[in-house]
């Protein structure tokens, strides 16, 4: 039985490691996988009337077809300058406007570029296991101070420390998992 002073450092650490895998399924989100997806616009901020704005604030992103994404802007004034933020991101997109949309279409992923794409993708995931671990290691280093200050039983601390990692392996696992379904996605042709 783990003391209720450790347990709460094992709930905190478990929230710390939720946090990290919801960043990690939100930057997949952005990493283009063949078809188009809105979400591949999400982390663009276009510069309106002086301030860095999110792109989705401005205007309504679809996916008409499976290789084409249109932005229709709110106020027609911002067409300008959303164009320009899809083309400075860094997306590789060649995006042209008719002055009512934005019509953005997706060029088809070369062998060379899905193997960059899953190569990003591999870096993100050790990001997010980095971030896992470093959780684990603050986790143990309170449960030892814990059990230093308020006189815990020894054992406690060795069934707290097990607690962390059971959830350091069970969110490394889910990472692995997602890593492994957006590869394939990535790959498929």
């Amino acid at each position: 039985m783990i003391p209720s002073e450790l347990q709460s450092i094992i709930d905190s650490t478990g929230k710390k490691m939720d946090e990290a895998i919801i960043y990690y399924k939100k930057e997949l989100s952005h990493v283009r996988a063949g078809k188009a997806q809105p979400a591949l616009l999400d982390g663009i901020k276009v510069d309106y009337y002086g301030s860095q704005t999110p792109l989705n604030q401005l205007a309504n992103v679809s996916a008409p077809e499976s290789r084409l994404l249109t932005v229709q802007p709110f106020d027609k004034s911002a067409l300008e300058d959303i164009e320009k933020a899809i083309m400075s991101a860094g997306l590789g997109l060649n995006p042209s406007n008719d002055g009512n949309i934005i019509r953005i279409p997706l060029p088809i992923l070369s062998e060379e570029r899905r193997k960059e794409l899953v190569k990003r993708v591999k870096e993100i995931a050790e990001d997010t296991r980095i971030s896992i671990r470093n959780a684990r290691r603050e986790a143990n280093d309170e449960i030892k101070k814990k059990v230093e200050q308020e006189s815990l039983p020894e054992d406690s601390k060795y069934e707290a420390e097990e607690a962390v990692q059971e959830l350091t392996d069970q969110h490394t696992k889910r990472v692995d998992e997602l890593l492994e379904k957006k590869k394939e996605e990535i790959m498929t042709v």
